[in-house]
């Protein structure tokens, strides 16, 4: 078989969606908000959801793996959101006051219990503003001008870390020594000459860069799994944290993707290492657009307005829905419901019994396919290799695993092509079958007509 086959069937099962792009490339440029949700020849159009299911225009339904990229860790119009929301109209009245309010406090006090990390927190709309207001913070306390950055983490869309997300390899120089790759247009030269890359899980190399350099950085950071399912090795991330501490560098951990899906205190639970500042975001606002950073208290209070009327002395934070209360109150109820007992570990376990299956059928039809990640969250590779950093996943067949996402599609599982997959509390016994259901025959087809 042949992806344009695979394209045109595609394409065909779904007019509605076609002739909605069409007509939104008229007026949102590329018919899409933001790059990310693009995929050749449209992306699908979807109309509605419940629970674990979406559904789109042409009147298709899938078994959805997306779920907003992991925010939805209760699965779409989850009771106890959907109670929430309604108590924010009852009680506050109001989506925004702009302005403080008590479920504020309410969900830091349950930030700081949850995080060993965090003596304080501030809020803002995403995760993107989150990992910039922590830079911002990072620079301020050490008074220098680099950041760090590993090669393929992503921290959101903005100037500084724009840096070798997905770099060529060829334009990437030594695997032990990166160079900062921009990735978009428009980047200023500024950030580049400003960024230090560094090999993800190569702790002799990075050690190296990080002491050669350590009067430049003022910050490292990271995700402490890559793209949410390649993880730090263990002593990798003891040792980061230890030179970090020595060399006086600013340890940033990026828990937007990894943070309520690995354990519910985060990555940092699971490696029992506590950085200097911490992004949240996705699965913390229930839903609803949210970001935290949380820290150190020292590092912290540089944003606050009581240190000085003097604004060269204090770090500026602001935002005009930064902790509303419908954010807050969906958040809340999200993370109240994952810290009642057996509810995490339920889909954690549903998670392995899908990785599972998965597993078994790739043996079974003898494809070259592996699930790799932690916790609810992981991704379906097509090689058999050992994936420790990003240069590894240059071993994927991507073509494979594209063939793979648009039989998938056709058979009723979504995750977008080539995106990892998370679960949720919407999950359940009859969500695992049909997607084993769905791979099953996925697989027989691929095993029966091998792609061209």
């Amino acid at each position: 078989m042949k992806i344009s086959s695979l394209q045109t069937a595609f394409q065909s099962n779904r007019p509605h969606s076609a002739a909605f792009f069409e007509k939104a490339k008229q007026t949102m440029s590329g018919g899409v908000n933001g790059n990310l949700r693009y995929f050749a020849p449209f992306p699908i159009i979807f109309e509605k959801a419940k629970g674990a299911t979406l559904h789109d225009v042409d009147g298709h339904a899938y078994v959805d793996y997306l779920l907003s990229y992991g925010a939805l860790m209760l699965g779409h119009k989850h009771p106890e959101i959907l109670a929430a929301a309604q108590r924010v109209w009852d009680e506050q009245g109001t989506s925004s006051f702009g302005a403080t309010h008590p479920l504020e406090l309410e969900m830091a006090e349950e930030l700081v219990a949850l995080f060993p990390s965090f003596d304080q927190i501030r809020f803002t709309n995403s995760g993107l503003e989150a990992t910039l207001f922590a830079l911002r913070l990072a620079l301020a306390a050490t008074g220098k001008t680099h950041i760090a950055k590993f090669e393929g983490h992503y921290h959101g869309a903005h100037d500084h870390v724009l840096q070798s997300v997905n770099p060529e390899v060829g334009a990437a120089g030594e695997a032990t020594a990166p160079l900062p790759v921009p990735e978009s247009l428009g980047t200023p030269d500024y950030y580049r000459e400003h960024s230090v890359i560094l090999p993800f899980n190569d702790w002799d190399a990075c050690e190296r860069i990080l002491t050669e350099k350590a009067a430049q950085i003022a910050a490292v950071i990271m995700e402490p799994m890559l793209s949410g399912y390649i993880a730090a090795e263990p002593q990798f991330m003891k040792n980061l944290r230890d030179l970090t501490t020595q060399l006086g560098i600013v340890l940033i951990f990026d828990e937007v993707k990894t943070g309520f899906r690995i354990e519910v205190g985060g990555a940092q639970t699971y490696y029992n290492v506590e950085p200097d500042l911490t992004a949240l975001g996705k699965v913390v606002g229930g839903g609803f657009p949210i970001g935290i950073v949380g820290g150190k208290r020292s590092i912290m209070e540089l944003a606050s307005p009581l240190r000085s009327h003097k604004k060269s002395e204090v770090v500026f934070h602001s935002g005009t829905f930064n902790g509303n209360p419908l954010s807050i109150a969906t958040g809340l109820a999200t993370i109240r419901h994952l810290k009642q007992p057996g509810n995490f570990d339920r889909i954690v376990q549903r998670t392995l019994e899908l990785r599972t299956g998965i597993d078994e059928l790739a043996k079974e039809y003898g494809l070259p396919l592996q699930t790799l990640g932690t916790g609810t969250i992981f991704n379906v590779l097509t090689t058999q290799e050992d994936v420790h950093h990003y240069r590894d996943l240059g071993a994927n067949r991507n073509q494979l695993r594209l063939a793979l996402d648009y039989l998938l599609m056709e058979n009723g599982v979504y995750s977008k092509p080539l995106n990892r997959f998370s679960l949720s509390a919407a999950h359940g016994p009859e969500e695992i079958k049909a997607t084993l259901d769905a791979f099953d025959k996925s697989m027989a087809a691929l095993k029966k007509d091998p792609l061209a």
